[in-house]
């Protein structure tokens, strides 16, 4: 009986929906964006198929993935809204229509009544064999291979793997689909605040003269990837700065290169263009721009009197090093800029071209905290030269993506950075001993976190966590590098020895972060440390690659031999704590109350019981062991109101110097979590829910795990599957909590790697 109301309902319900034609941009892409975007977005959609917009939609569907690292020759970049421009020039490269001449029977049609027909039991585990991850094939059948695909794979109908439509929502899709689909999609514009300061920038970046065009390239080259919000203006509105072949006050026409600092070919002009699909947060690297910031920009670049002999070109030598391509731009205003926005900067590391960003991921260790070398104190700014001397050996490899040269090229890059660091150490030893002023401290970016994810990474503002064993000091020449090698310079379309030259230059940027970090540290004790972060198979790597480290010249910053490091980080707590983002009494508790201050009752006594998670290894705590990366949990308050916590499991290494092998690395018995009161990850692996009066008995039952059984009980009683019937609800609240705390960094979260537990 009550199949049989359900039933009615939805038929009565489909009946209304028809009384009123659905359109896409009030009635669909919000169903999108709740339903499909999560997938369905960014370079790693499923087929390419991006429905964050209706251009997107529109676009269609490509067999060939974007992220193939075992590809030989480079791909055609598919940039939407970039490469082509409406279906007939995407058709050319091979995209196929998802729509078709009769939409209510297209694949989009065919797809959702696919994942109609067989739903999951709520909150059930998938099938075994429907592979989720983002290591699955993707099979994208075009429309006459459409029933083969679903006799063979009846599980694979839309959304995948998870809740689907509701009633009202495949309601509202069957009547649009049955209308001809019209899209209506229309870009935003610019508000008349936004214009304002708009015009602004755009008169500022395309100021004629040699000095002007220098600098505008640069900034450029360090913007493009910016979600650019205006202060003042509206907070769903982000913008990306251009090259346009067309001036301020015409329509933008946008140059397509492959990297933006490739040749335009044209007289172009900086521009300003809405972002106009819809905000996804593992892209989403904000950057505010106001009248303020102009004037601190132009006094930054322009307040010293400097000379630009030439405009350089846009060769490859030129892209591969900005040291010398940006020479005659005072080297502290560049280093000040980026310094000015450091956590901007780290992020692009992490949400770049790359999106996923296991090209480098597996380079860095899971946990570190990264600190900046004061420019007061950066021998490449105060010393010309020095400058002059090292800056021809700091171009970064990828240029060059043959495949018979990749050695070749890899073995000279590896020569100029180990003969720049032996030039390095033997100049920071003729200069004065570091002391606590040496690390910058100038705003609340100064102290970042890092955190990898196995695959992903995430950058939290502050000093989160244990303290680690791992920690770096970037100067402007690491900074810098970083930047170029993994953002600028990073073709995501690129072929085997690209990326290859990527993974293996970034191991060495960050062995240069960690040496430079133990210049801080009592000289009696470096080798022993660097011993540390490079055990086994690490030390081969040390004596092949790496360069050695000064264990001659002092540390003035008074610490002791024993215990350095936690020595170091105790005192930087302390000396740093105006501007260290928030304390962290759940993973660093030094007393009987292990919650933050201004807390109710109920909400302390939730993070005292979380607390007990932290500091311990796996070990001695197995449920460690079938935790995923980044589990979130939604803890909730007798008053309705919830807080959401980042479990993060924190992978120890012997070292992670090598490309290959992972596996033989990985010391699982030392693996520990990291509990915070904020979503730490763009790529939630699971949720678990739990009322604030249960988090004792939560926190028991993980105490109580030991095989996969009991941990499949603690999924039973709390977690939120892909099954669940609320289970988007819970998904997007995540988001929401972002929007909540931090409005103009939330966007729809990625669901990818979301664990089938």
């Amino acid at each position: 009986m009550q199949r049989f109301i359900y039933g009615f309902l939805g038929v009565l319900l489909s009946q209304l929906v028809s009384a009123q034609q659905s359109t896409y941009s009030e009635n669909i892409q919000p169903i999108f964006t709740q339903k499909c975007v999560a997938c369905h977005a960014c370079y790693d959609a499923p087929c390419q198929l991006n429905l964050g917009s209706g251009e997107g939609l529109e676009r269609g569907a490509h067999k060939d993935p974007v992220y193939n690292g075992a590809r030989t020759k480079a791909q055609s970049a598919t940039r939407l809204f970039v490469d082509a421009q409406g279906a007939a020039e995407w058709r050319e490269k091979g995209f196929f229509d998802v729509l078709g001449e009769e939409p209510k029977a297209s694949l989009l049609a065919t797809m959702i009544e696919l994942g109609r027909q067989q739903p999951f039991a709520p909150n059930s585990r998938l099938p075994e064999h429907l592979a989720i991850g983002i290591n699955r094939s993707d099979q994208c059948p075009q429309p006459h291979e459409f029933a083969k695909f679903a006799e063979k794979n009846p599980h694979s109908g839309m959304p995948y793997g998870v809740t689907g439509l509701t009633d009202e929502e495949y309601a509202s899709v069957r009547q649009w689909l049955e209308d001809g689909a019209p899209v209506d999609w229309q870009p935003w514009t610019a508000n008349a605040l936004e214009q304002q300061q708009i015009e602004e920038w755009e008169s500022f970046l395309n100021t004629p003269g040699a000095r002007e065009s220098l600098v505008s390239r640069w900034l450029f080259e360090h913007l493009f990837i910016a979600h650019i919000h205006f202060k003042g203006g509206d907070e769903n509105h982000f913008f990306r700065i251009v090259r346009s072949r067309t001036p301020s006050g015409e329509p933008v026409d946008e140059i397509a290169t492959q990297r933006p600092n490739n040749d335009p070919g044209v007289q172009m002009y900086y521009r300003f263009e809405p972002i106009s699909d819809v905000i996804v947060r593992k892209t989403h690297t904000t950057y505010t721009m106001s009248s303020e910031k102009l004037a601190h920009v132009q006094d930054l670049f322009f307040g010293n009197d400097w000379q630009a002999e030439k405009i350089p070109g846009y060769g490859a030598f030129s892209r591969s090093n900005p040291f010398e391509t940006f020479e005659a731009i005072p080297a502290k205003a560049r280093y000040q800029f980026m310094l000015d926005d450091a956590e901007y900067f780290v992020r692009t590391f992490i949400r770049g071209p790359v999106c996923r960003g296991q090209i480098a991921t597996d380079v860095i260790r899971d946990n570190f905290w990264v600190f900046f070398q004061d420019p007061a104190d950066d021998l490449y700014l105060t010393d010309p030269v020095y400058q002059d001397e090292v800056s021809p050996l700091l171009a970064v490899p990828g240029q060059f993506d043959e495949l018979s040269t990749v050695f070749s090229f890899w073995k000279n890059s590896k020569k100029n950075r180990n003969k720049y660091e032996n030039l390095r150490r033997e100049r920071y030893a003729e200069a004065p001993a570091p002391t606590w002023s040496s690390i910058w401290s100038g705003n609340d970016e100064a102290l970042l976190t890092i955190f990898r994810h196995h695959d992903s990474a995430a950058v939290a503002k502050g000093l989160v966590g244990e303290i680690p064993q791992t920690m770096w000091l970037m100067d402007f020449p690491l900074f810098e590098r970083t930047y170029y090698e993994l953002v600028v310079n990073f073709d995501v379309y690129g072929n085997l020895a690209h990326q290859a030259q990527t993974r293996l230059y970034f191991d060495l940027i960050r062995n240069g972060s960690e040496v430079n970090f133990l210049r801080l540290m009592p000289r009696d004790v470096r080798e022993e440390e660097l011993e540390d972060w490079y055990q086994k198979s690490g030390k081969i790597k040390m004596w092949m690659d790496y360069t050695k480290i000064d264990t001659k010249t002092k540390s003035d910053l008074g610490l002791p031999s024993e215990n350095s490091i936690y020595a170091f980080a105790e005192q930087a707590l302390q000396r740093f704590k105006d501007i260290n983002a928030r304390p962290d009494p759940i993973n660093r508790c030094r007393s009987a109350y292990c919650h933050r201050d201004g807390l109710s009752s109920e909400a302390a006594a939730a993070e005292q019981s979380l607390s007990r998670l932290t500091a311990r290894p796996a070990a001695a705590f197995k449920a460690i062991h079938f935790l995923p990366e980044a589990t979130m949990l939604r803890v909730e308050f007798n008053d309705g109101e919830r807080e959401v916590y980042s479990v993060l499991r924190n992978r120890a290494h012997s070292n992670v110097a090598f490309m290959m092998g992972e596996e033989r690395r990985y010391q699982p018995g030392l693996d520990t979590l990291t509990v915070y009161p904020e979503v730490l990850s763009s790529y939630p692996n699971f949720i678990f829910n739990v009322p604030a009066a249960e988090v004792p008995s939560f926190v028991g039952a993980l105490e109580q795990v030991h095989d996969t059984d009991s941990f499949r009980s603690v999924v039973e009683r709390w977690g939120i599957r892909r099954t669940h019937p609320q289970f988007w609800q819970y998904f997007h609240d995540l988001s929401e909590h972002i929007r909540e705390r931090k409005p103009l960094e939330a966007g729809v979260l990625d669901m990818n790697r979301y664990e089938n537990l």
